[in-house]
């Protein structure tokens, strides 16, 4: 703990970065997750649980760039489960004890399963995102907030999909939003160049602030000129302005007790744990492989933090929290270097329903969005793209898939069918065999590798097959620390039977595994 703010001059910035990225999602997912027929939506939800995911979260945590709090791949579980159990309080007994659900995760260590993502599918992941965040923020951007800031699916709850919204956000382009927009965000490239980095400026007051503030005053000055282009209030972000302790109490939501005796309740909280450590576990190896520090988070310390962070969103209103790769994103290219900023991130977010909403609610929507599309931008690195291509397609395949598949679904069928294609590579190569053929003058060597498995039968039978007969073979195991019994049967029976019905001499090196 005394550690953690040894680093406070890089991560009270960054922590400010991640607060702005952090805010419109959390405002948005919240309002999309709790917008259900005949219950009124909880705009303090999403909030909420960005609070928890920062503060206690990320007290517990050991993940130095990990950011938690409200996914957009949840959304559709919570809307359906909140649809099932009928109230939001029984909705929120069912969080709490999902977030018990992953405590006994953390125990069993379940996270070893982040051990084995694949490479390909989860560079796939990253650039998906980044090209779903700019594709999902441009009608933002431009004044077209029909659906909600953050949504990650192809298929949209008003209606259309992820390319549609561009056609009619160009058909709904507001001049004053529009100019708003571009402006900030060619701030942002602006301000990212070497020779404004530099700037003193910067070094008190991050880039991204001074951003927001001059999107903010064009706005003041849109409306204090008298022209056309003042922004409307919905298309600013609205954050509910509280100036009480009363009037918060009146907005908090708590579980319901009796919520317990039944069934369906444990069984959406196993849905949501199982979801929500996916997700977790999912950023977990993301950030870690783009953290230069090459830091190694413990994937059950988390779980056992996303836990505990759960069960608490639950016990005060809130929706699922999951670690979150666009806002651990924003730390690290924020500069964030401990889980402080994440930490304090959470705090900026609990004192902007307390003390800033009147002067937060003055932002438009639409510099924000250009925070998430510069975010996405970086995300969506070409030289990734270009890297794995030269690795082969058996790494730039499953690569591909990935960012197709989350592109036109979400992230976690775009997960789901990106590991199948891995895994086909995976099962191809061992089917490959793993075993050399090498040819000399008198004979052919068939040299086999560490660990050879029932997988490799099959080209090792066609190798066998296609030797010529009444030729030399040296069958070489010399450096193998492991043949399963099935390649032991198949080599002696080639060996013993059929290599004399074929006159072919066989020399075996390393015959210590006949004898097993």
């Amino acid at each position: 703990m005394k550690n953690i703010f040894n680093s406070w001059r890089r991560d009270l910035p960054a922590s400010i970065v991640v607060f702005f990225v952090a805010l419109p999602l959390c405002l948005g997912i919240g309002l999309a997750s709790t917008s259900v027929n005949g219950i009124p939506p909880m705009p303090l939800s999403g909030l909420i649980s960005g609070i928890i995911g920062g503060v206690i979260v990320g007290l517990i945590s050991n993940s130095r760039l990990g950011v938690s709090g409200p996914a957009a791949g949840l959304i559709t579980v919570v809307l359906s489960s909140i649809t099932l159990l009928g109230s939001f309080e029984f909705f929120l007994s069912a969080v709490m004890l999902a977030g018990v659900f992953q405590l006994l995760f953390a125990l069993l260590r379940a996270g070893i399963i982040a051990n084995y993502l694949p490479s390909g599918v989860i560079k796939g992941m990253l650039a998906a995102i980044g090209i779903t965040l700019i594709l999902k923020e441009i009608p933002h951007l431009i004044g077209y907030d029909k659906d909600y800031i953050g949504d990650e699916s192809f298929l949209q709850n008003d209606g259309h999909n992820t390319l549609s919204e561009l056609l009619y956000a160009v058909k709904a382009l507001d001049p004053g939003i529009a100019i708003i927009g571009l402006f900030s965000l060619g701030l942002i490239f602006l301000f990212d160049l070497p020779v404004f980095k530099k700037a003193r400026i910067f070094k008190f007051i991050p880039a991204i602030l001074w951003v927001i503030i001059l999107g903010t005053l064009m706005n003041i000055l849109f409306a204090s000129s008298g022209v056309s282009l003042e922004i409307a209030k919905e298309h600013m972000v609205q954050i509910p302005e509280i100036s009480s302790i009363q009037q918060l109490l009146a907005q908090l939501h708590f579980p319901a007790l009796e919520a317990f005796t039944r069934t369906e309740v444990y069984w959406v909280a196993l849905t949501i744990a199982a979801i929500a450590s996916l997700e977790t576990l999912l950023s977990v190896e993301a950030i870690d492989r783009l953290d230069p520090k090459k830091s190694i988070t413990n994937p059950n310390r988390e779980l056992l933090a996303q836990g505990v962070g759960n069960f608490f969103t639950g016990l005060i209103g809130g929706i699922p929290v999951t670690q979150v790769i666009v806002r651990s994103t924003a730390n690290l290219n924020s500069g964030g270097e401990s889980k402080s900023s994440a930490i304090l991130h959470g705090f900026w977010l609990l004192l902007a329903i307390l003390l800033f909403a009147p002067f937060l609610n003055k932002i438009p929507l639409a510099t924000l969005a250009a925070i998430l599309i510069s975010v996405g931008y970086k995300l969506t690195n070409f030289n990734l793209i270009k890297n794995q291509f030269s690795k082969g397609w058996d790494q730039f395949i499953p690569f591909f898939v990935t960012i197709i598949a989350i592109l036109f679904t979400d992230l976690l069928k775009g997960i789901g069918i990106g590991l199948v294609v891995a895994i086909f590579y995976i099962i191809k190569k061992n089917f490959s065999g793993n075993h050399e053929v090498i040819k000399g003058e008198k004979e052919v060597e068939i040299s086999f590798g560490e660990h050879v498995n029932f997988l490799n039968i099959a080209s090792i039978k066609n190798t066998l097959r296609n030797l010529p007969d009444g030729s030399a073979v040296c069958i070489n195991t010399e450096r193998s620390k492991s043949l399963d019994f099935d390649i032991r049967e198949l080599l002696l029976d080639f060996t013993e039977v059929t290599s004399k019905s074929r006159n072919i001499q066989v020399r075996w090196v390393g015959d210590q595994f006949k004898k097993q």
